[in-house]
């Protein structure tokens, strides 16, 4: 009998964490980011320049750099950015399910397809961390953080090599 009741109260525990922990993760962290009337690109120049939007919604979390989505309205195609640098080997990451205008499977599908190009928000926005901004041929606009090259060295311990900013 006894068995029972402790084995009872575990399983209440453990549905407790577990429930505890998916809320946190899902929830929790999240915080709507301030209003943009404009989106941070990189020229192909290598200057600072910036997107006119509107509609712009987006959430982000203190507890990791990675966790920035955007979602926004713009009048540019991906055919009049020709002058912004492109950003290379992108992958949307998957926002929260309550975040509904960022579909990162949409989105990877029309970069795949050629129905969204993928540009330079800002580099080492903190370190490792780029921002990245996509535009799709509807005018759609999305941003999320990617982990770049440099930032992949430091977090598996391999040497960083000259072609990397210090390390703050």
């Amino acid at each position: 009998m006894t068995g029972k009741i402790l084995v009872s109260i575990l399983f209440v525990c453990m549905i407790l964490a577990g429930a505890s922990v998916y809320y946190l993760q899902v929830f929790h962290f999240y915080e709507d980011a301030p209003m943009q009337d404009s989106v941070a690109l990189v020229e192909s120049d290598g200057t600072a320049g910036s997107l006119p939007v509107s509609g712009f919604r987006a959430i982000d979390a203190s507890s990791s750099p990675i966790r920035f989505r955007a979602c926004f309205q713009t009048d540019a195609t991906p055919e009049t950015l020709a002058g912004y640098e492109r950003y290379g080997g992108a992958t949307p990451r998957t926002a929260p399910f309550w975040f509904d205008c960022f579909d990162a499977s949409a989105l990877g599908d029309a970069i795949a397809d050629g129905s969204a190009v993928v540009l330079t928000g800002q580099r080492n926005r903190e370190f490792g961390i780029d921002r990245v901004v996509a535009i799709t041929r509807d005018g759609r606009g999305f941003v999320w953080h990617e982990i770049n090259d440099c930032g992949d060295k430091a977090y598996d311990g391999t040497p960083l090599g000259d072609d990397c900013p210090p390390r703050p």
